[in-house]
């Protein structure tokens, strides 16, 4: 069952009776300037040769590319058809591409490791060590050469809906207080209607998770699965570095039963890339994937790497990890979901930036043939069924879910299914959504250590925080929504011992008050780095995360 605990939507009769927002009138608008939502700017410009298509695209950071974070190995099959000279263009406007080179795949013990043969999905020869962020502001550059209007600051809020149409969405107010109340200077959003919406928010969508219940979008779905993914930039000595190296790993610092594993990406000029995914499937409540980032660098390998090396800047993101059998209807009447909003996210692969940019493309000739030949935006279903982004998703459709068993059988799962080609005739199907799986407190035996806060190779959560340079407006409301604060402080903290403090990459959620006897949570929200993990994984499904005012959030420089 998903969490779809949500604001209510902006019905089109409540749109009416407030007849003060501006509308901005638009052939399409596409909410999220990530790679698919610009990939699916540049494709409907590409058609419209006689230049009359209105199309923008909204972003909730206050630059393009701030909120843009990935491992990131670039596949470019997506990006050579979108724009076959994209590598000198993409270089003349700051994005760093650094070739591929050796892969390694290795299974860790606590002070060793074991080289494994390298599944053939994970082969990176012709791919790109490169920064999402980069890459983002350079397909905003592209777009906006076409004609797009690209807005950066501007939050979608919520959609726009009348009955089963979706006609737009309503962007964020400025200038509210802690109570919602407006102060001097404030500001309403506008209104932003389209003939049709493409919905391109990234993982965990919060108004594509409105919209699931309204629209039956996970109507004969198993149920999603998400990653937290943890990520760091370091400039290492010379010696240590091997400019094009890619190394996945799985065993250490996770026990067999808990999906996770790290990566050490050798980019241009000394840097690293360095990061560490776990799926929210776990079932410890006192997992705290932030700790397992940091006790990833304490293995012998990776501290000899890290050797005195100077840590640049961190941030982290939750991904979707579900697979075709968890994937949400693509059209609806008025708008198509892509990215990995959608979840087209190839987990075997760990890479998403690829197919993200063809649903995007694929989702563009949907909606420009329904614009001038009045074909149904369906055909995008049938589009992306037709093409190769389709079938790379069904060759692994069963190796993520078949980790549900533990690391061994996962293990040989993936192996049977890549040596078949996912040929199998069964679909592997998920029970539990992630919010469901976690034990209570003595039920799970697991032991997490802790790690080595002296260590200069270790940080803080705090300190995580300021290296992703985040932003809020302190006086503005809380856009993390609790339904019952009450079950934080009696229930969650006798079954669960409140794992929101605990997954929360950034401290946003603390129980204060507990010494007094008069416990008490508190938002730090000013903290939230828009990773969406509290909305995922809250074993009681009250937390909703929504959209702060448009601007505020990290500020990803290089990620």
């Amino acid at each position: 069952m998903e969490n779809t605990n949500t604001p209510p939507l902006d019905s089109q009769e409540n749109t009416q009776q407030q007849s003060t927002r501006d509308i901005l009138e638009y052939d399409v608008a596409i909410i999220g300037a990530g790679p698919a939502g610009l990939a699916a700017a540049i494709k409907l410009k590409q058609q419209d040769t006689d230049g009359t298509l209105t199309v923008c695209v909204l972003e909730k950071a206050a630059e393009i590319g701030s909120h843009s974070l990935a491992g990131a190995v670039l596949e470019p099959r997506a990006l050579d058809e979108l724009l076959p000279e994209w590598r000198e263009k993409a270089t003349a406007n700051g994005v760093t591409l650094t070739a591929a080179g050796a892969d390694k795949f290795k299974y860790l013990t606590k002070k060793g490791s074991v080289c494994l043969p390298t599944p053939p999905q994970m082969h990176n020869k012709g791919n790109y060590i490169t920064s999402l962020a980069q890459l983002t502001r350079y397909l905003a550059s592209e777009a906006e050469l076409l004609g797009v209007d690209v807005l950066p600051g501007f939050t979608a809020q919520s959609a726009l809906v009348d009955g089963q149409t979706v006609y737009g969405v309503r962007t964020g107010d400025f200038g509210r207080d802690k109570d919602g109340n407006p102060t001097e200077g404030f500001a309403e959003g506008p209104d932003v209607h389209a003939k049709v919406t493409l919905f391109g928010e990234g993982c965990r969508g919060h108004i594509t998770k409105s919209l699931v219940p309204v629209l039956g979008l996970d109507s004969d779905r198993c149920p999603q699965t998400y990653g937290q993914g943890i990520k760091e930039i370091w400039r290492v000595k010379p010696e240590n570095h091997d400019e094009g190296k890619v190394i996945h790993t799985i065993g250490f610092p996770v026990d067999s039963k808990t999906y996770g594993g790290g990566w050490i990406y050798h980019m241009a000029d000394n840097k690293v890339s360095i990061g560490y995914v776990v799926g929210l499937d776990y079932t410890d409540p006192t997992l705290m994937p932030t700790n397992l980032m940091q006790r990833f660098k304490e293995h012998p390998e990776v501290a000899k790497l890290l050797e005195g090396a100077e840590l640049l800047s961190a941030g982290g993101r939750a991904l979707y990890e579900g697979g075709l059998q968890s994937q949400y209807r693509l059209a609806v009447d008025g708008a198509l979901f892509i990215g990995d909003t959608a979840g087209f996210l190839n987990v075997p692969k760990i890479k998403g930036i690829h197919t993200a940019m063809k649903s995007g493309m694929l989702a563009a000739e949907a909606t420009f043939e329904h614009l001038t030949a009045e074909k149904p935006l369906a055909e995008y279903k049938h589009k992306v069924e037709k093409s190769w982004l389709h079938a790379e998703l069904h060759k692994v459709r069963n190796i993520r879910p078949g980790f549900q068993k533990g690391l061994w059988l996962g293990l040989m799962n993936a192996a049977f299914e890549t040596i078949t080609m996912g040929m199998a005739p069964w679909t592997l199907k998920r029970k539990h959504a992630d919010w469901q799986t976690m034990k209570k407190v003595g039920d799970d035996k697991t032991a997490t250590p802790d790690f080595d806060k002296s260590s200069p190779l270790t940080i803080d959560r705090l300190t995580g925080v300021s290296l992703t340079n985040t932003a809020h407006n302190e006086e503005q409301p809380t856009h993390l929504k609790v339904a019952d604060p009450d079950i934080c402080i009696t229930k969650c903290m006798e079954e669960y011992g409140n794992p929101c403090e605990k997954f929360c990459p950034a401290g946003v959620y603390e129980i204060i008050g507990k010494e007094e006897g008069k416990p008490k949570l508190q938002i730090n929200a000013a903290n939230c780095i828009h990773c969406k993990t509290c909305d995922i994984k809250d074993p009681y499904s009250i937390i909703t995360w929504t959209a702060p005012e448009g601007g505020s959030g990290p500020n990803y420089i290089e990620m």
